[in-house]
């Protein structure tokens, strides 16, 4: 019988995937659950996880992952479906006998929201309360991973800039490595947790031209910043293949950003774990291969 009492959802995301190395690497047993059985599933079993197989939309795929776990992890991407998913969780976690979930949000996630995606966020923590489970909520600003993301990142390989319509707004980007540890953090110790929401934000706060700054100190080129519109945003990701739903959820929190919404610096990750969250500069020292031509 498995001895794992943690679940980590989306296990072979960025986030997920880091989650479950530190559970490992401290020998918690962990329960991974994965959509594909493929060769990311595959890896994850070498470290050393139990692999289960599910779909986050099945009541049935969920209900059984759940089996004799206590603490969860869920994450949903940016994608339809959000609620419908949460729902389902929440009610296979209240039969499974699961006590605290640590629940992936977003911080632009708000009842004034105008992103489809963000409000769904809202609401799905709304009905993760109702739930019952003590609960944890986490809402990151944007991802140090958005540098390394196949359409952002082509733009600042090929041209040298960072193309978005974020104006003069700041943030200060957070890595899915640094946030992996404040989740395994919860999963280890989710009582001295519940009930709160945590924004999640990197080191240091920087404008765009700032971000270009810091990926062109380590790459040792000139980034630069380009402004562009609205449109021409939802333009060029339509080019690139990105699905409508995301589109919109872009174009609708990049007015956001320019608002103030993902501004703010860590006061969380350094308290919890003793460890602060790594800089723009230590994010693209650490995958700097990516940017190479």
């Amino acid at each position: 019988m498995s001895k794992a009492t943690i679940l980590v959802s989306g296990a072979t995301g960025f986030t997920g995937r880091k989650t479950v190395e530190i559970l490992l690497e401290k020998d918690i047993p962990v329960r991974a659950l994965v959509r594909t059985d493929d060769q990311r599933a595959e890896e994850l079993r070498k470290l050393g996880a139990e692999v289960v197989i599910g779909d986050l939309l099945s009541l049935n795929d969920l209900r059984a992952a759940l089996e004799g776990i206590e603490t969860a992890y869920f994450v949903y991407p940016i994608a339809p479906g959000l609620i419908d998913a949460t729902a389902r969780f929440a009610l296979a976690a209240q039969e499974a006998g699961v006590k605290s979930v640590v629940n992936m949000s977003q911080i632009s996630a708000r009842r004034v929201a105008k992103s489809n995606a963000a409000l769904d966020h809202y609401t799905a923590e709304r009905v993760f309360d109702w739930s019952g489970l003590a609960m944890t909520h986490l809402r990151p600003t944007y991802f140090s991973q958005w540098l390394i993301y196949p359409h952002w990142r082509q733009h600042i390989v090929e041209r040298g800039e960072i193309r978005l319509p974020f104006g003069d707004g700041r943030h200060a980007p957070i890595a899915a490595e640094d946030q992996a540890r404040l989740i395994a953090a919860i999963l280890e110790n989710p009582q001295a947790h519940a009930g709160k929401t945590y924004n999640l934000n990197g080191p240091v706060e920087l404008s765009q031209q700032g971000v270009a700054d810091a990926v062109g100190e380590v790459l040792g080129r000139t980034i630069t910043y380009v402004p562009i519109s609205l449109e021409q945003y939802d333009r060029e990701m339509a080019e690139a293949g990105l699905p409508a739903f995301l589109r919109q959820h872009l174009v609708e929190v990049a007015q956001d950003y320019q608002h103030g919404v993902f501004e703010g610096e860590d006061g969380v990750i350094r308290e919890i774990t003793g460890q602060a969250p790594m800089t723009v500069q230590a994010f693209v020292t650490l995958h700097k291969g990516l940017f190479q031509a």
